[in-house]
């Protein structure tokens, strides 16, 4: 599958990855020691879902276009409540057209004096955009940067002992779960104390399958799996879902998971939309 950031921007696999990503981002902030991330696919950063290629899919309006159609404060969104607010923050910068924050902005805006977000990016128009969008922010850094090359490259980081590592690649390749395996292993291997969360897609559930077990094969261990499905994957030429395997979660951080993935299976999608939290391997 192609997935390029741009066409898929706020669908429901953006909203379960970057509700996510903010959380252990928070997580990170509770101790006051500096962290740093790693974005190694990171896109634009921004995304104007008025634009011709978010418009040519659609996709947003069943992600997080039902999700601001809710109340600002409603009851049952508590656990995402934080990343909704970025969302709104970044639309009322814009004066209310509809600009969407990947997972470099989100993270951006997390940030505190000390801590430091690396973001690599290949793609040249691409590239420009995050200079652009980073260029007042001296806690962010821009890579021309394969994102696969960068985890060996970059780890582990200079200034932090803590941290996160996040994969998203846009799955491109037959090989791509092999290769996203390998990533997760030399991540882990290069930066043992931080987390590690790479992004997924589920078609069905062979390919899904078979990365898990080369990860078990292989001796891996505290690997955390959070899924969305928005439909049963059963069939091969659509997305009909999406998952987040964590290496090295937070403490408790797969209730974290639950409490977010609650109420977004309860307003995205056609009714079949479940959630499954479960552990690849514990720790």
């Amino acid at each position: 599958m192609n997935y390029r950031h741009s066409y898929h921007a706020g669908n429901f696999a953006d909203v379960m990855k970057h509700a996510l990503v903010t959380a252990l981002i928070e997580n990170l902030c509770r101790k006051p020691s500096p962290f740093s991330v790693l974005d190694t696919h990171a896109g634009i950063g921004l995304y104007d879902l008025s634009g011709p290629q978010a418009q040519s899919t659609g996709e947003w309006r069943e992600g997080i276009g039902r999700l601001l159609q809710l109340p600002e404060q409603a009851p049952d969104m508590a656990a995402v409540q934080n990343w909704l607010d970025i969302v709104r923050t970044v639309i009322r910068e814009h004066e209310g057209q509809i600009f969407y924050p990947g997972s470099p902005d989100l993270v951006a805006r997390l940030l505190r004096p000390g801590d430091s977000l690396t973001c690599c990016e290949l793609h040249p128009e691409d590239q420009l955009s995050l200079k652009r969008l980073f260029r007042r922010n001296r806690g962010v850094s821009v890579h021309a940067r394969d994102g696969y090359e960068a985890i060996t490259a970059l780890l582990p980081p200079k200034d932090a002992r803590r941290g996160l590592v996040l994969i998203d690649p846009p799955f491109e390749r037959k090989d791509e779960f092999s290769r996203l395996a390998n990533a997760i292993m030399t991540a882990r291997r290069r930066f043992a104390t931080g987390i590690v969360a790479a992004w997924y897609p589920i078609k069905h559930r062979a390919p899904v399958r078979a990365f898990f077990n080369t990860l078990k094969d292989a001796g891996q261990r505290n690997l955390l799996s959070v899924e969305l499905t928005i439909r049963p994957p059963l069939d091969p030429t659509r997305l009909n879902g999406s998952g987040m395997l964590i290496a090295n979660p937070p403490f408790q951080f797969d209730e974290t998971a639950r409490n977010i993935l609650t109420p977004l299976c309860k307003h995205i999608g056609m009714g079949e939309t479940e959630a499954v939290i479960d552990w690849v391997v514990p720790q």
